[in-house]
């Protein structure tokens, strides 16, 4: 699968503006400061987001149009982190609810740090996105970091604690770009049908 074309859509703020026009939407979701933005940039292959070193600055839902209408790529804001005002962590927790509560298909990636054991907002997606039925992956994110034996004991660390199968986990490196084919890979029957080409 190839990614031709991103444009940034809009943000959304509230219920209401939520995008509802029928595509695929790839949500990225993860935990302030997991590499969201980075992993974002390195799917698209090209500077799509914003990348900031201050945790918590994404609080819209961003939207990303894909390929001029295929799919529509979706930034969730990040959750856990525990210096914002708890009011403004009980509003993101309560958009991002009535976000998946919504009636868009979608396609989750939670976004972990490989050398980190998932947080219990971790474990509480996880749940939440089986008790709602919709499918996601894991991708562990900076693999570039340590050794490639260490990477494979921490995934195996990671999906225990998640209680997922070891295939539901993606290692990646927004450094080096290592893992971005995989992701890919693992998109395309979600993005297309039976009848659709390949690329």
């Amino acid at each position: 699968m190839t990614i031709k074309t991103v444009d940034f859509m809009y943000s959304a703020a509230s219920e209401k503006q939520f995008l509802s026009d029928g595509r695929l939407q790839i949500v990225v979701a993860g935990k302030s400061n997991s590499g969201k933005s980075s992993f974002i940039n390195l799917l698209s292959g090209r500077k799509a987001a914003r990348v900031s070193n201050t945790p918590g600055r994404t609080r819209l839902i961003n939207y990303f149009d894909i390929n001029r209408g295929q799919f529509v790529l979706t930034d969730l804001p990040g959750y856990g982190y525990a210096e914002a005002p708890k009011t403004e962590q009980a509003q993101w927790g309560s958009l991002v609810e009535a976000y998946f509560d919504g009636p868009s298909k979608k396609f989750v990636i939670l976004i972990t740090d490989i050398r980190r054991l998932p947080s219990e907002d971790d474990k509480t997606l996880i749940s939440y996105l089986y008790a709602k039925n919709i499918p996601f992956c894991i991708v562990a994110n900076k693999s570039d970091k340590q050794s490639r034996l260490k990477n494979t004991k921490c995934v195996m660390g990671i999906a225990a604690a998640l209680r997922v199968g070891r295939d539901d986990i993606l290692t990646v490196s927004c450094l080096t770009g290592a893992g971005r084919d995989e992701v890919l890979n693992r998109l395309r029957p979600m993005v297309f049908s039976d009848g659709d080409k390949l690329e």
